[in-house]
């Protein structure tokens, strides 16, 4: 089974088809997983474009549908899972690649475009998750009722005021637009970006649409695209077409 070491990471990944290669964040807030992937996404690039790219999927550390263990990184929640993202990319001898991810794979994209240094040719953000005013300790409350007891049953060396901590860092003193980068961030952006925006609590379209506003190189797909599967399809397609139109020439 494919694992690779990030210092006491462990993180499991898998692959899917050839070609450029391309890096999918499944959803599923802290649960993002090849689980949540296969059973909790509108659709699954690594079925979906495998005949079009060289697809690497990799379990969230520390989450409670997957395999990837790791330190509670309290300090830096964001950074720790993008280091993660971005080892596993070294590990495999990839410099450069696309990137597609759900929900939560929407901020972290963003932090990759931010630490990569170049390294991520396109990138399409699906049901992006944000910071929503209105509901301003969201994420927080999810995970302390949901991800956090289930992680401290799981793992004798982390509690709930461990957890409390690192949700705290992640989101609430981050509590603004998409919690890893500022909107000065996204202006000064030049990676191509595919927006699929949504409006459920978790995944607010404002945020979303803010995105694409301010990215200079954006793309926003139909919107609703989640209510039949027609739309699923067009949408997959048009993330198909975007991310393979920024291939480039040479790697």
């Amino acid at each position: 089974m494919p694992f690779y070491n990030r210092g006491s990471a462990r993180i499991y990944y898998e692959e899917a088809g050839s070609g450029f290669p391309l890096l999918v964040i499944p959803g599923g807030g802290l649960n993002s997983s090849l689980h949540s992937l296969r059973n909790n996404c509108p659709f699954n690039p690594m079925e979906k474009f495998k005949n079009d790219f060289r697809c690497i999927v990799a379990d969230l550390r520390n989450t409670n549908t997957g395999q990837s263990t790791g330190p509670l990184d309290i300090a830096n929640p964001w950074d720790s899972f993008t280091y993660d993202q971005l080892g596993l990319m070294d590990h495999l001898g990839i410099r450069k690649f696309g990137v597609i991810g759900f929900c939560i794979g929407g901020p972290m994209i963003l932090n990759l475009i931010r630490l990569a240094q170049g390294r991520v040719t396109a990138a399409a953000m699906m049901q992006p998750s944000g910071f929503r005013p209105e509901m301003p300790d969201l994420s927080y409350q999810n995970n302390m009722k949901g991800w956090g007891p289930e992680i401290c049953k799981r793992r004798p060396d982390i509690n709930m005021d461990m957890v409390h901590q690192f949700l705290t860092n992640m989101y609430t003193k981050r509590s603004d637009f998409t919690y890893t980068v500022t909107r000065d961030f996204v202006r000064s952006n030049q990676t191509p970006l595919l927006i699929a925006p949504d409006d459920v609590p978790a995944h607010p379209y404002k945020v979303a649409m803010e995105v694409a506003s301010l990215a200079p190189k954006s793309e926003v797909t139909i919107y609703p695209w989640k209510d039949s599967q027609q739309h699923i399809d067009q949408v997959t397609e048009h993330a198909r077409r975007f991310l393979k139109a920024h291939v480039p020439v040479t790697v």
